[in-house]
């Protein structure tokens, strides 16, 4: 099955094809325009300046991505329907819909973060090759969400834990933001911790002991805050690589106390943070650790970010169930929920 994936909930255009065969996905092609440089001016994404781009940007990028004009070779739409910031979302949505419609096409209004989950399921995202095996427990960590959830087969899924607050990407680019890093400020952040000591500053792991699988990040944020006003000489690289240590601290923590609990044959890290170096080492090595008949998957770095690959691999799976939406009703959701909590 040949997918097209079209992605705009944000600031990333993107278009892909992917190809499903089984439980395998395979990246034919997949192109993204970034705001990054846009936004960067105001310290963080504005809406209405997003969706403005993605509507100069995303056609040529379907002919960059070689997408027959006809819609040959195409077995399905699939198009991020939400979460995400509404007039982005439209973009993409309506250009989704017009194909499906234009080429009769099936088309899928797929969930960004169950894109984000599947971005694990590419070649490669495993180790030794190896597919993701249910049950499987996911650590979905971005710039907007931090959760735990439970994938009990494709598209059974049950949220163990969020974030309370910020999320941890949020948290990354709002210290960024204050120590005069500029956005995004993750990976200034991590860049900048690999020059300092982990050790340096014993800031808290907010809500490690909570006997749940919640987070929250506002409250490290502000003790960065409070730290830096009292000691405003603090190296830099000190201060970054001791963030970053509490914040995946808190995140392996939680994770293993979810698996400990689920007993999963597999474990997922995937969303923008799922970049993050310590992060994936150090999750990857506590689950060979405790856990070593689980497998560990994260996707490649290019996959980690928005990306059209991830929502096309998602309305693979959902089109293998026959879930499709109809062309003429379906709308973007900014709020679009992915799982309840059992």
């Amino acid at each position: 099955m040949r997918v097209l994936g079209i992605e705009s909930s944000c600031d990333e255009t993107a278009i892909a094809l992917v190809e499903g065969t089984g439980d395998r996905l395979r990246v034919e092609r997949s192109v993204i325009s970034s705001q990054i440089d846009l936004h960067k001016a105001f310290g963080g994404v504005v809406p209405e300046v997003a969706a403005r781009r993605h509507v100069d940007v995303i056609f040529p990028l379907l002919e960059e991505a070689g997408v027959p004009r006809d819609g040959a070779g195409i077995d399905v739409i699939a198009v991020t329907a939400g979460p995400g910031l509404v007039a982005a979302l439209r973009v993409g949505v309506e250009l989704g819909k017009t194909l499906a419609w234009m080429w009769n096409k099936p088309l899928v209004g797929a969930n960004h973060l169950e894109g984000h989950l599947y971005s694990t399921w590419f070649d490669g995202a495993g180790e030794e090759g190896e597919a993701s095996r249910f049950p499987a427990l996911a650590l979905l960590v971005s710039g907007g969400h931090t959760e735990l959830v439970l994938m009990r087969g494709h598209g059974d899924y049950a949220l163990l834990g969020m974030t309370r607050d910020d999320a941890a990407g949020e948290a990354f680019d709002k210290v960024a933001k204050r120590v005069g890093l500029p956005y995004p400020g993750g990976p200034q952040i991590s860049r900048l911790a690999l020059e300092g000591r982990a050790d340096a500053i014993a800031f808290p792991r907010p809500m490690i002991d909570s006997g749940d699988f919640d987070f929250s990040f506002s409250g490290l944020k502000t003790a960065v805050a409070v730290h830096l006003a009292a000691h405003p000489d603090t190296p830099l690289p000190d201060l970054c690589a001791s963030f970053q240590q509490a914040v995946v601290d808190v995140l392996v923590a939680k994770t293993m106390a979810a698996a400990r609990q689920v007993r999963p044959a597999s474990v997922l890290l995937s969303g923008g943070v799922a970049a993050n170096a310590l992060l994936r080492e150090t999750l990857r090595a506590e689950v060979a650790r405790a856990f070593p008949e689980a497998t560990f998957h994260a996707p490649s770095p290019e996959h980690t970010t928005d990306n059209a690959a991830m929502i096309a691999a998602a309305g693979y799976f959902r089109a293998q169930a026959g879930r499709f939406d109809d062309p003429m009703s379906l709308v973007a959701d900014p709020n679009m929920r992915l799982a309840a909590r059992p």
